[in-house]
């Protein structure tokens, strides 16, 4: 069901034009309806019985959408929130995100066993979507040492590409691995998460040929200085593990991946949402990387400096990263917002937006925030400094004290971050 415009509205977010732009991003990638636009254009092959795995954020609408395309003789759902597939047979299992927990071993598990079991004569349906690296796991080192490396990661500001190369090294079920355990052919449709979707990095690929190498998951760790706190578990994994199936695998023979859904298009219905109600659109590109803080910077210069006789609407899309330095509350669509605050001050008519399509930036319960013209001034009536705030990464809790902290909930979709810059 698609997000009513009003749910976008915050303190300094008034105007229903501007919550409408950004329901039309999340509306243009609905799962289920990506789902079934694509199973129309290309239908399933012939085959005796249709297994579907359902895996990721996304997983529950996507699967039910398939449900509603062909009769399914079994279907496993792993995602990240409980909930009724609504069809029979199904099992639903819920993981750990973004760090894999003992949940998450469990529904690794359970999808080994349940795609080791389909013959030549079987299609399995994979319906992947972004958080299924953490959310399913096989690890071949113990579950705490990948717990430890991934929080290592992350908090030295790791690209979701990089971090992913790492899982793929290290678990059973990732990097072609699931592909690898059955005989069945497969057909996996894909919502993308990742910047550029390369099929390998969304939910680290588990049906998809992996062009890196272990000596490439090695050197990441080099790149962050993280050999001597990595888990040596981890260290001997990498250096004696057999390497990940390669596109020239005559597994993947019988394997096709295609891409449903992805960050571009939600920008780009968001774009023509915006035009059709007078604003000139500009798209800014869907592989925006790096530090929030400083991306932040680079995307308010771009509007600012747009030259444009109508009202304006700049998108970009892509996912940038956090390094934590304090101990604070937020996520990256927080922190590039409060990035902005202090380069949009006194600027008139404008307002910048962030958004986790999935509704859910970090553990904040918040998808992002809105930023004004005004918001730095009522950040200093009520006392607040957002270089203090930015200082401690805590992101969240300056925009929760301002009433702009943008809570959607769980959207059910998930093709990674957006960025919008609205001028009167």
């Amino acid at each position: 069901m698609p997000i009513p415009p009003e749910t976008f509205l915050t303190h300094s977010l008034t105007d229903l034009r501007l919550a409408q732009v950004l329901a039309a991003a999340l509306h243009a990638v609905e799962p289920g309806a990506a789902v079934i636009r694509h199973l129309r254009m290309r239908p399933l092959p012939p085959a005796r019985r249709i297994y579907a795995l359902g895996l990721g954020k996304a997983a529950l609408p996507m699967t039910q959408a398939l449900a509603q395309c062909y009769p399914l003789r079994d279907a496993l759902i792993i995602t990240k929130h409980p909930g009724e597939p609504g069809f029979s047979p199904a099992t639903l299992l819920t993981g750990g995100h973004p760090v894999p927990n003992a949940d998450s071993v469990r529904a690794g598990q359970a999808a080994l066993s349940f795609v080791s079991g389909l013959g030549a004569e079987d299609v399995l349906v994979c319906l992947i979507s972004g958080g299924g690296s953490a959310l399913m796991s096989a690890p071949r080192v113990p579950l705490e040492d990948l717990q430890t490396l991934t929080r290592l990661l992350l908090a030295c500001g790791a690209r979701i590409d990089e971090i992913n190369t790492l899982r793929r090294h290290l678990d059973e079920v990732k990097g072609g691995g699931l592909a690898r355990q059955t005989q069945a052919k497969v057909r996996s449709l894909i919502l993308s998460d990742v910047v550029g979707n390369p099929l390998e990095a969304i939910a680290s690929g588990p049906t998809a040929p992996d062009p890196s190498t272990r000596a490439q998951a090695w050197d990441t760790l080099k790149k962050y200085d993280l050999l001597p706190a990595a888990p040596p578990s981890v260290l001997q994994v990498l250096q004696n593990a057999e390497e990940t199936p390669k596109a020239d695998d005559p597994l993947f023979a019988r394997v096709e991946n295609a891409l449903v859904g992805s960050n571009a298009l939600a920008a780009e219905a968001a774009l023509r949402q915006a035009q059709s109600l007078g604003f000139s659109p500009l798209f800014l590109g869907d592989d925006w990387q790096g530090e929030a803080r400083e991306a932040a910077l680079r995307f308010c210069h771009a509007g600012l400096g747009t030259a444009t006789s109508l009202p304006l609407c700049v998108a970009a899309g892509g996912e940038t990263t956090v390094t934590l330095r304090g101990e604070g509350k937020g996520g990256r669509n927080l922190e590039f917002a409060l990035a902005a605050v202090t380069e949009l001050a006194g600027q008139e008519g404008v307002t910048l937006v962030t958004l986790a399509t999935d509704g859910e930036d970090g553990v904040t319960g918040a998808a992002g925030a809105v930023v004004t013209g005004e918001t730095l001034a009522r950040a200093r009536l009520m006392g607040l400094d957002p270089a203090d705030f930015l200082a401690r990464n805590d992101s969240y809790t300056f925009f929760a004290a301002l009433g702009d902290a943008l809570k959607t909930g769980a959207t059910g979709t998930n093709v990674n971050d957006l960025a919008f810059l609205f001028r009167a």
